[in-house]
């Protein structure tokens, strides 16, 4: 199993990151179990993974630096985390975005994944 820094400590990661298949397209999400998927998969697959979470799965979705989290606002109350990649380190527009949704209400869970530096996380925590 995976892990992360989480609160100030290293603890076992349960996300998964559902990837899109060579076509684009996505498989099917799994019924239980804790999945993250890329944003377009949420608005594609929404009401199939709405269904999922009644059968005992966890919903995360996954923004992309370029991604309107404005999108998203309406599904937060359907959803366990929210992580932003960051592709590169000294890409900032993840920070913009996190900022952002919290300013939108988002209180769950919010992750950075990608490029991550730990000298970043100070900053990474402010958001």
């Amino acid at each position: 199993m995976a892990t992360l820094i989480k609160n100030k400590r290293i603890v076992p990661d349960s996300w998964q990151l559902l990837e899109p298949a060579a076509d684009g397209g996505l498989p099917d999400v799994p019924l239980t179990g804790d999945w993250l998927v890329p944003f377009a998969a949420w608005r594609d697959q929404r009401a199939q993974l709405i269904e999922r979470a009644g059968s005992g799965g966890r919903n995360g979705v996954l923004l992309e630096n370029t991604d309107d989290p404005h999108a998203l606002a309406a599904d937060f109350d359907r959803l366990a985390l929210i992580a932003v990649r960051f592709p590169k380190f000294t890409d900032g527009r993840g920070y913009s975005v996190a900022r952002l949704l919290r300013r939108l209400g988002w209180k769950g869970e919010l992750r950075a994944v990608g490029d991550v530096l730990r000298d970043q996380l100070f900053l990474m925590r402010r958001c």
